[in-house]
């Protein structure tokens, strides 16, 4: 930072984020050296065991099976799915309803009362906030959700990885990616973390060293802003029309004594005006809601904090009424990609690589969903491998069979549709939903062409300081008594997994503290203090602040109802 930058903080100036940041530690990331002569040989690897990672080893494991019982002669597949969690579905979040067609599609044997949902939705309404009021709205169309089921995405991933270990697939959790292994411009399997480093980095008595694992085909299954996805795509050099941007969400699982009777969606209060997002209550069973609000991580206002926001909306009577005298069960963040087409890689697919899922960009931010987006592209991906293996050519030429498959299929048609209807609201809250509105009623040829976007850390950030608000600890609560919730088991005295920047000013780290909805960062003073055992993996810091890379395996939260 010049010293002009450094003026305009001290007087109350824009901070520009993307100043503050490191670029990707690229060789760290890509290793073009040999696997260790204890690899662990594999046909195919999966990295991420999300909705997308287990749908495509499934579909793959499916095929290879088909292919043998008809003596199609592939024989052998060898499958690896790698989750960081220590469990499968305690690094998994999302809002969810889920719209049920590639479950259909990888289960046709199965019917809608099989899958892991906990009910369908059969009332929804829309309401636009004010501080004390609610007026409630017409529905938009991206918004209906007739055939749509609420579910829990860590209930789903559970179910789908008991699918999956029915049909051989080797699922090992407790085992985070932390490098690609290349051979020239052939992806030839991961490098997992170590284990049982101390503070120091320094190995302890329980120190377990990385482990190789080869691949013919290596899948990146990562979820929202996947490290290995950013470092092939830079490390390629693969383009896209728009960076891609960012929402972090903030969620709760509470029991409740009133029971909601339908899906609620918000637009309006407790964010700015200038800001994108929205709010959400489920009912997951008579007794038991899930509450979320969303924020786009190219907001403008350098005191906002999600987490907070989110505890002053359930003050809110809409909410209130349904909280008050309950119990806060569960409590989880994650970013979600919402650049949309216009943000997607020109290619996700190369020599013995592709990319999946959220890691790809596949969410329809104005439909608010990416579940089955994700689980299909793991259904392309498993079939665009199978194909290469039986051929014995898992170039990108022939991988790039997967590119293909979405390109022609619902996942890309739909974002087209929608393409520039998040992007409208750059110019703010009113003037986007307007535009939105004229976007949808022309499926999407207004305006025509593309809204350019900045990626989120470079956009400025003014202050704008707000009241002080307190917890009351019964209804709205604290950074580390939610961070409690999630069911962190990170070791206190594990090595700091966050990569941080230069010239980080007193200013910034209080930046980062309002940033982070888990208290990762405090401001001691000029000093920023991180305390890294509290992170949650929801990936904002990645994105605004210092850079995410991945720790031992089985850090971070255990979320089961999320």
């Amino acid at each position: 930072m010049d010293e002009t930058q450094n003026d305009a903080v001290r007087t109350g100036g824009p901070i520009v984020p993307a100043r503050h940041q490191t670029g990707l530690p690229l060789d760290r990331l890509i290793l073009a050296e040999k696997p260790d002569d204890e690899a662990v040989p594999m046909d195919v690897v999966f990295v991420g065991a999300g909705p997308a990672g287990l749908a495509g080893a499934i579909e793959l494991a499916r095929l290879v099976r088909k292919d043998n019982e008809e003596g199609g002669g592939i024989g052998d597949v060898e499958i690896a799915v790698l989750e960081k969690a220590e469990g499968l579905g305690e690094h998994c979040l999302s809002g969810a309803v889920v719209n049920p067609r590639a479950f259909r599609e990888l289960f046709p044997e199965l019917k809608d009362e099989d899958f892991p949902f906990r009910a369908p939705v059969t009332q929804e309404r829309v309401y636009l906030l004010t501080e004390g009021g609610s007026l409630r709205i017409p529905a938009p169309p991206t918004m209906r959700n007739h055939g749509n089921y609420i579910g829990s995405i860590s209930e789903m991933v559970r179910w789908l990885g008991e699918k999956a270990e029915e049909l051989g697939i080797n699922i090992f959790t407790g085992f985070p990616a932390a490098s690609l292994l290349v051979e020239g411009n052939r992806v030839v399997g991961v490098r997992t973390t170590p284990s049982g480093l101390g503070r120091d980095g320094q190995p302890t008595s329980g120190y377990m060293p990385p482990t190789d694992i080869t691949a013919k085909v290596t899948a990146l299954s990562e979820g929202t802003r996947g490290l290995l996805s950013q470092a092939y795509l830079e490390w390629q050099q693969v383009p896209r029309e728009n960076p891609q941007i960012y929402a972090l969400g903030v969620k709760e699982i509470w029991e409740t004594k009133k029971p909601l009777d339908a899906i609620v969606h918000t637009l309006g209060w407790p964010l700015p005006t200038d800001a994108f997002g929205g709010s959400f209550m489920y009912p997951l069973a008579r007794d038991l809601v899930a509450i979320g609000l969303v924020v786009g991580l190219d907001y403008k206002n350098l005191d906002l904090d999600v987490h907070e926001l989110l505890q002053r909306m359930k003050l809110h009577p809409l909410f209130r009424q349904y909280l008050e005298g309950g119990e806060m069960v569960e409590w989880g963040a994650k970013t979600i990609p919402e650049g949309g087409y216009f943000a997607l890689p020109a290619r996700r697919s190369g020599d013995g690589i592709v990319i999946l899922g959220d890691s790809a960009g596949f969410v329809e931010v104005a439909s608010l969903k990416g579940i089955h987006y994700a689980m299909q592209s793991g259904i392309y991906a498993a079939r665009a491998i199978f194909a290469a293996l039986k051929a014995g050519d898992v170039s990108g030429e022939r991988l790039r069979e997967y590119d293909r498959l979405v390109n022609e299929s619902y996942i890309l048609s739909d974002l087209y549709q929608r393409r520039n209807m998040r992007l409208a609201f750059k110019d703010g809250f009113y003037v986007g939903g307007a535009k939105a509105g004229l976007m949808t009623l022309t499926k999407g040829a207004f305006p025509g062409g593309k809204i350019e976007m900045e990626p989120d850390a470079a956009v400025p950030r003014t202050r704008r300081p707000t009241k002080a608000f307190v917890p009351d600890g019964k209804l709205t609560f604290r950074k580390l008594d939610a961070v409690f919730k999630s069911g962190n088991a990170t070791r206190d005295d594990i090595p700091s997994h966050l990569i941080i920047g230069v010239d980080i000013s007193p200013e910034v780290a209080e930046f980062y503290e309002h940033m982070c909805p888990a208290g990762v960062y405090e401001r001691d003073g000029d000093r920023l203090v991180v305390n890294a055992p509290n992170c949650v993996d929801c990936k904002a810091t990645d994105v605004l602040g210092p850079r995410w890379t991945p720790r031992e395996g089985g850090s971070g939260p255990k979320y089961r109802m999320m």
